[in-house]
């Protein structure tokens, strides 16, 4: 049925009598990785960084030690600054500065450092801020400090304390700075008072006005958007960044709980570096802090499959048993009394109450191999027998579908795993195209946590299919047990992965139209899913296609490349050679002739892509070519399928860091992978003969002749206008979510079978151009509130809407 043929009125009946099905408690929360430098320089709230001089350049190439500082001889004052390891205050972190001052000042004081904070050290008028610093005094009488925060020219100065004395042994020293002006990009500063030596350590500046006033806590607006959320749980700390890049950068969660000089500090594997100021114990409490149930996440026993050239590596055999202990001790540390072992070190913390945890995630996203296999099973079943009040959280990989996700489930339902987390990052369409795959799921188990899903943006044609994808989850809540956007957080000029929930930098916070649409969902929880009937509901345009398909070529980000022999035909005969490369169209990328008909990409720092428009009749034919990469880092692309703009499928040959091939899908120009990766890097210099065969909606793959990929796609129907109903029995509530991808308005009439709705409805609703964005600024749009007196609505184009009524039973 066209939309022009619909009928005026779109119905949505809701039996508010039924008993319905129970939805999981649980089931929207969020989660964070330190990922966009989302801890230090974020949501942790100090802002001195490299505050324990432990950053070096395995962390990235060009820190060291003394990154962020500088050294200070201001006045006629002379001096110098290094780093040493002899007797730190801890081993865990054994860097410290050694400030020495030769020559003391006009004004007495000697040599000083600067910290320049993550991006400058933001502060406000007034409010106070908490300096500390270990110090020790090696020889000479500069025995007091003075600390202060400055402007970043250094001519003013905003506050100032002094700490002291400094004795010859480690010691702790603090004081309060009141600031006295407001500055996005202050300075603090710590000077020597007089000639000598003095070490330094764990030098730290933090805002008393943290989210809930908790010292050494969380920066309150960031930590505030989130727990305006009302999330259900916080998963933490990932994600990747939970088992590593290597055995010896796997998060280890007793290493986060102590004093911040005891807990090791490590690289952090996107690429910048973890002072684990934001640890196991700051989690847990915020998570009390906003009535979010912990979902930590350990190790399975395995590091990260992408570790380089290792891959996928146990932990050794004799270190298991202690590493099974490990995992058991983070249990007892959370829920034991304060007087047992584990609990007494959350008592010293500051926390003698149990935290009550309930979930435990074990791995992420690993490859399910036999190493996995058994050191999961170890771990789970030590789980099971001593603490089987715990439900466990397995992983089934990186995508909702595919082999490894096939293994996964299999591998859960062999050892009666309870939940598993599965990944998914794919385009708006995909998300519409899926609202019905959780119908059909085991009821008995495993059930599904989505632990990560992004529709591949944030504009509001995302936002709408999450939306529409929650209601699917919302629907199925008895199986669909937690469900949880990512990545959470990220950190304008400093961001690794798009898209995101929250955007900020030093002073603003810029909630996403995705956001809007979480919230949204969270506050407006039910408990019980009801029946829901919707006659006249918009249906799914066709995508326009043309007769003919496009094919074309091309390069992933920074790789450069030549190619020959372009061939493409009917199944089944000889395939004619292609028009000349001349002939074909430059999307992307520098294309210049290479020679004997070859072609070349030679622009730095982009994908490319050369396109033959109307190459071939649909749908079965075959498309050929031969492929070198001259230089770069990762491979090339065949596309194929062409029938739209922004509409194809593409073979990434040599994708994501030069690691294998997949199959993905482009809708709307947004791209997802249709399978899992199949390992084969390109190698520079070697000519690879490609070849693609489309027959209706079946793809193959061939490189070198060697098939590679052999799979039909055939997606369901988008669900582009979504609905559901939902019991909140607390509040007596019947809550009617909608999501309308579509461009026209939708005259909606409400009726509640076995129910009398008296009170009207309050209605919130999200609606904005489907391209409209939100990043790094103000979103677009946000919700707003109406009442509706009656049961007749117009949903608007590219909306959501959350429509809440409290009905009287029907008398009748």
């Amino acid at each position: 049925m066209s939309e022009s043929a619909r009928p005026v009125e779109t119905v949505v009946e809701v039996d508010a009598a039924a008993r319905g099905t129970a939805i999981s408690p649980d089931l929207f929360g969020v989660f964070f990785e330190d990922l966009n430098h989302a801890a230090d320089g974020g949501l942790y709230a100090e802002l001195v960084q490299n505050r324990s001089f432990e950053y070096t350049p395995a962390h990235r190439p060009e820190w060291h030690a003394l990154t962020a500082w500088e050294l200070l001889e201001r006045d006629g004052a002379a001096g110098s600054v290094s780093v040493a390891v002899e007797a730190p205050p801890h081993p865990a972190n054994p860097h410290y500065a050694v400030l020495r001052t030769t020559t003391a000042s006009t004004a007495g004081r000697g040599a000083g450092l600067r910290n320049e904070g993550f991006d400058g050290v933001a502060v406000r008028e007034g409010e106070c801020y908490d300096v500390s610093l270990f110090a020790r005094l090696a020889d000479g009488t500069a025995d007091r400090l003075v600390t202060q925060i400055e402007s970043r020219d250094g001519s003013r100065v905003y506050g100032r304390a002094e700490l002291g004395p400094v004795h010859g042994s480690w010691e702790r020293h603090s004081a309060v700075i009141t600031c006295e002006v407001t500055d996005p990009d202050a300075r603090f500063t710590v000077v020597a008072g007089g000639i000598g030596t003095v070490h330094l350590d764990l030098v730290s500046l933090f805002p008393q006005s943290t989210f809930r006033d908790r010292p050494g806590g969380l920066r309150a607006d960031l930590a505030q958007a989130i727990a305006d959320m009302k999330p259900k749980f916080v998963r933490f700390p990932g994600g990747c960044l939970a088992h590593g890049v290597g055995l010896g950068n796997m998060y280890r969660w007793p290493e986060t709980v102590g004093p911040l000089q005891s807990r090791r500090q490590q690289r952090n594997l996107w690429g910048y570096h973890q002072s684990m100021g934001l640890g196991y114990y700051e989690y847990f409490q915020f998570c009390e802090d906003i009535g979010a149930k912990p979902l930590p996440v350990v190790p399975a026993g395995v590091c990260c499959q992408n570790t380089e050239p290792s891959g996928q590596v146990g932990i050794p055999e004799e270190e298991m048993p202690d590493y099974i202990d490990e995992v058991l001790a983070l249990v007892e540390w959370a829920n034991s009394p304060a007087d047992s072992p584990w609990g007494a070190l959350r008592a010293a913390a500051g926390h003698p109450e149990p935290f009550g945890l309930e979930y435990l995630g074990v791995g992420n996203e690993d490859t399910i191999t036999d190493t996995f296999r058994d050191r999961f099973s170890r771990i789970h079943d030590a789980l099971r027998e001593h603490h089987p009040e715990i439900t466990v959280v397995g992983t089934v990989g990186p995508s909702p579908t595919g082999e490894e996700w096939e293994k996964g489930m299999a591998f859960a339902r062999e050892r009666s795993v309870p939940v598993v987390d599965e990944h998914s990052y794919k385009s708006p369409r995909w998300f519409l195209e899926n609202t019905g795959r959780f119908d059909a799921m085991d009821r008995g188990g495993p059930h599904l946590y989505i632990g990560e899903y992004a529709a591949r943006d944030n504009d509001m044609r995302s936002a709408v299919a999450e939306a529409a994808y929650m209601i699917a989850m919302e629907r199925n809540g008895d199986v669909v047990r937690l469900a949880s956007y990512a990545p959470l957080l990220a950190k304008h000029g400093h961001t690794q992965w798009l898209p995101d929930l929250i955007y900020f930098d030093n002073t603003n916070v810029w909630p996403t139209l995705n956001y809007h649409v979480q919230r949204m969902h969270s506050v407006n929880s039910g408990d019980t899913a009801l029946p829901v009937t919707v006659v006249g509901a918009p249906r799914a345009r066709p995508v326009p296609e043309t007769a003919r398909h496009s094919v074309h070529i091309g390069t992933s980000n920074d790789t450069r490349a030549e190619f020959a022999d372009a061939r493409v035909g009917p199944l089944g005969a000889d395939a004619a050679p292609a028009p000349d490369f001349a002939d074909w169209d430059a999307e992307l990328g520098h294309w210049e002739p290479g020679g004997g008909g070859r072609i070349r990409q030679t622009a730095h720092g982009t994908d490319a892509r050369l396109v033959l428009a109307d190459a071939v009749d649909g749908p079965s034919y075959a498309f050929s070519v031969r492929a070198r990469k001259n230089s770069g880092g990762q491979g090339f692309t065949i596309g194929f399928a062409g029938t739209s703009p922004g509409n194809w499928y593409q073979w990434s040959v040599g994708d994501w860091l030069n690691r294998g091939m997949r199959l993905q899908r482009v809708d709307d120009g947004v791209p997802h992978d249709l399978n899992d990766s199949v390992d084969g890097p390109v190698e520079t210099g070697r000519w690879y003969d490609l070849r693609v065969e489309v027959d209706g909606r079946r793809i193959r793959c061939y490189r070198d002749g060697e098939l590679i990929h052999d799979l039909e796609d055939d997606p369901a129907p988008p669900e582009v206008f979504a609905v559901s109903a939902v019991r909140d029995s607390l509040a007596g509530d019947v809550i009617v979510k909608i999501a309308n991808s579509t461009s026209e308005p939708v005259t909606v009439h409400l009726r509640l079978t076995g129910a009398e709705v008296v009170t009207g409805f309050e209605w919130t609703a999200l609606a904005a151009p489907p391209h409209a964005t939100s990043m790094f600024g103000p979103a677009p749009a946000f919700p707003v509130e109406d009442r509706l007196p009656g049961p007749v609505c117009d949903i608007p184009p590219h909306s959501f809407s959350v429509l809440r009524t409290r009905p009287e039973e029907d008398q009748e």
